[in-house]
């Protein structure tokens, strides 16, 4: 068997797999969170979510609902360096939305996020 042909058949082979791997993928709705920003955003997003009393009425003031909020802890940017990443036994999170018109200060704690600032920047 000639080169070519090898190459071919190698070519078929590993495009009939990559379909089957994403198909089986797709169906078990998995996403690849490694790097830090997305492991701290899944992190607080899958815990149950509570809201202090001036988170609550800033959302109110900025006409501002859960789903806004939920959709920062989705797509938004930790920032570290404004972060207390190593404070017991909650750590807290300073995290930017997208447009950076907003930022949220969140606590994270073992089972629930608390988000304890909401704010313009």
């Amino acid at each position: 068997m000639d080169l070519l042909k090898r190459i071919g058949y190698y070519l078929v082979g590993l495009t009939m797999g990559a379909i089957a791997v994403l198909f089986f993928w797709k169906q078990k709705n998995v996403s690849f969170d490694y790097l830090p920003n997305a492991r701290t955003l899944k992190n607080t997003r899958v815990k149950k979510r509570l809201f202090t009393q001036e988170a609550l009425e800033n959302m109110a003031a900025f006409q501002i609902d859960t789903a806004t909020i939920s959709e920062i802890l989705k797509t938004g940017d930790v920032d570290f360096g404004k972060s207390k990443t190593h404070q017991v036994p909650c750590r807290e999170y300073w995290i930017n939305s997208d447009d950076n018109s907003l930022h949220l200060i969140v606590e994270n704690c073992d089972s629930i996020t608390t988000i304890q600032q909401v704010a313009k920047n």
